[in-house]
């Protein structure tokens, strides 16, 4: 006779506690910002993504050591992932901040934000379990308001080609920096684990940028130390803590939020009017948001 199978069950909090949650949503919001202090820096884009990381590492690793002296004890055994996290996230900031000039905002939007399904489609392998039905719906509704996002703007074209590709790769290299930084997350505290990680991006993007012949030194430091403390001190590190806390599926969708602040910017700063078309997709990102953070998952499967 076979063994009865267990019956996979569902678990009543599966997005991690509220804290994490606001936590995730406010990351996001930070995070938003970072184009529109790219565009006011008089730096190259790759540098500027250096600058971003080069500024914010010390403080990251002192904070670090004031609120856990013993934190960097248990980055013991992942040299190797915390390294490969910073070599990813170097390639993403480069990929999407190049990308992003040779393409349409829509086109970059969307291919930059591929970390969306690539990290919960992760977060199901891991678990060996499809999603659940109301997961589904909310998947559904993102992609839907993903596209709405995008507005009449959007176009395949020859000429976006390559900035189209650049930022498809800044959105998959996104999506392995978030895996590596969840299994470090699984022993280390947020704070020592962002810290190494960007230590480790610091290098490459400031080859990347000499490479591409980049004006490296600022006149104006200003928007610099803001994307490097609301980006990556604020935002990522608001993300990282998230990261440990909250599921693949949660992160993913809750990328989604960064176009529409970043709309909201656009419009406040620039007079960039916003489509119904847009409201709608906001309106639906929202949605799918509450459903998956609300919805029961599926226990993994026994092994």
């Amino acid at each position: 006779m076979h063994e009865a199978t267990a019956p996979r069950k569902a678990t009543s909090q599966p997005s991690g506690n509220a804290l994490a949650f606001a936590a995730l949503l406010a990351g996001n919001i930070a995070l938003a910002f970072g184009p529109w202090f790219v565009r006011l820096t008089d730096v190259g884009p790759v540098a500027a993504a250096f600058w971003r990381i080069a500024l914010a590492t010390p403080l990251l690793l002192a904070l670090a050591a004031v609120s856990a002296p013993r934190a960097f004890a248990s980055a013991r055994g992942l040299g190797w992932i915390l390294l490969g996290s910073g070599v990813l996230f170097a390639g993403d900031l480069a990929s999407w901040h190049v990308g992003i000039h040779q393409t349409k905002l829509a086109n970059a939007t969307l291919f930059g934000n591929a970390a969306t399904f690539v990290f919960p489609l992760y977060g199901f392998l891991v678990a060996r379990t499809w999603p659940t039905r109301m997961q589904g719906v909310a998947l559904g509704l993102a992609a839907v308001g993903a596209a709405l996002l995008m507005g009449q703007s959007y176009q395949l074209a020859p000429e976006n080609l390559i900035g189209d590709l650049l930022c498809l790769v800044a959105g998959i290299l996104y999506a392995g920096y978030f895996i590596l930084m969840a299994r470090a997350r699984a022993t280390m505290p947020p704070l020592p684990a962002l810290g190494l990680s960007s230590a480790a991006a610091t290098l490459p993007l400031l080859v990347a940028a000499l490479l591409l012949g980049e004006r490296i030194m600022p006149g104006d430091w200003t928007p610099l130390v803001a994307l490097a403390l609301l980006s990556q001190v604020v935002g990522q590190g608001l993300m990282i803590y998230a990261l440990g806390r909250i599921s693949p599926l949660v992160i993913g969708l809750a990328l989604l939020t960064q176009p529409v602040v970043a709309a909201a910017i656009g419009w406040l700063a620039y007079g960039e009017t916003l489509g119904s078309a847009d409201l709608i997709g906001a309106l639906l990102v929202a949605v799918a948001l509450v459903l998956v953070r609300i919805a029961p998952e599926r226990l993994p499967r026994p092994i």
